[in-house]
């Protein structure tokens, strides 16, 4: 999957072999943004044009626009699979924050 970004929203990347298109969406909000193009340019100023369409739109309306995720995470584990978290960030010399969004990045950016 490929991902643009622009004006804080990014958009996953898809290529439609049937209609021979670039697809996007922005993910990250509930409202459903879409956009599509036959080539990148195309498709890079279809996505800018539609964020700025959303945020014209939410103006109008005098609505704020959904923002995508703030970067806060709140988790609930069982409490030997916490134990086991803070031991292992204790011996990297790391908050449990630190550790687990090292990990985490790892995980979800690989």
């Amino acid at each position: 999957m490929n991902v643009m970004s622009y004006q804080g929203y990014s958009a996953r990347i898809e290529y439609s072999d049937e209609d021979q298109l670039f697809v996007g969406h922005v993910a990250g909000i509930r409202d459903l943004i879409g956009f599509h193009g036959e080539s990148v340019a195309q498709l890079r100023s279809a996505f800018e044009e539609a964020v700025d369409d959303y945020l014209e739109t939410c103006a109008r309306l005098k609505r704020e626009p959904q923002k995508t995720y703030s970067g806060k995470l709140s988790l609930r584990l069982e409490p030997v699979l916490h134990a086991s978290v803070a031991a292992k960030a204790e011996l990297a010399d790391k908050s449990i924050n630190q550790w687990v969004s090292e990990v985490l990045s790892r995980a979800a950016l690989a």
